[in-house]
């Protein structure tokens, strides 16, 4: 499965290197996070993250591949 996260704000590279298994692309105001998770868990486990770095998660959808 792919997923995007879009959150607000412009992350910097040492935030974004708290996800090194997403990609991530600045537009707009907002950071787009995206890549392979693995399961439900691993899903859950980066919003988790998001929440704990502080960053206002936009929007998350699951993508083709």
């Amino acid at each position: 499965m792919r997923y995007e996260i879009r959150v607000d704000g412009q992350m910097s590279e040492t935030l974004a290197k708290a996800f090194p298994e997403l990609d991530h692309v600045v537009m707009s105001g907002q950071t787009v996070l995206f890549g392979p998770v693995v399961d439900e868990a691993h899903l859950y486990g980066l919003l988790a993250r998001c929440r704990s770095l502080g960053l206002r998660v936009l929007e998350m959808r699951r993508v083709p591949e």
